[in-house]
């Protein structure tokens, strides 16, 4: 059986986009293949996203901040934008693929002590494996639907 490859992007491509890649490959890789690229690449992955990836034994350690025109002309089954601003500056994938938005929160941009933001930075990792893996366990059943209808669902 050949596996289904699924592209995430975000903004910077340094830790939800690497956080669900990294999910996906522990979690499903034995049926997707994941990748991850960024509209405005940071050229480093957070350090709090590969500390808490590590938490469950995941290591992103060896990610890297990827632009999404590395992409371009490869078929994803999927491409799923993790953040607000890279869904409006990639409104359409110019690939083949089924385009959803399932957005989160930016850790990065979490404020406070050390302990406060690497929380920030479990929450997001947190939500995206339900999220995420939901979405991916669940497509050949939503494919055909409607990108907007399988993000409002999720």
């Amino acid at each position: 059986m050949s596996k289904q490859r699924v592209l995430f992007l975000c903004t910077g491509n340094s830790a939800r986009s690497q956080m669900a890649e990294g999910l996906v490959r522990h979690y499903l890789g034995d049926r997707w293949q994941a990748f991850s690229a960024g509209t405005r690449p940071a050229g480093t992955v957070h350090p709090l996203a590969v500390q808490v990836m590590a938490e469950w034994g995941i290591d992103i350690s060896g990610h890297v901040s990827k632009p999404v025109g590395q992409f371009q002309g490869l078929g994803f089954a999927l491409v799923v934008t993790v953040c607000d601003d890279a869904a409006r500056n990639c409104p359409l994938w110019l690939g083949r693929g089924t385009l959803v938005h399932v957005g989160f929160p930016d850790p990065a941009a979490a404020t406070g002590s050390e302990a406060e933001r690497r929380e920030a930075f479990r929450r997001v990792r947190d939500d995206l494996k339900e999220r995420v893996l939901a979405l991916l366990s669940e497509f050949p059943a939503r494919q055909g639907r409607r990108a907007f209808d399988v993000a409002t669902e999720l």
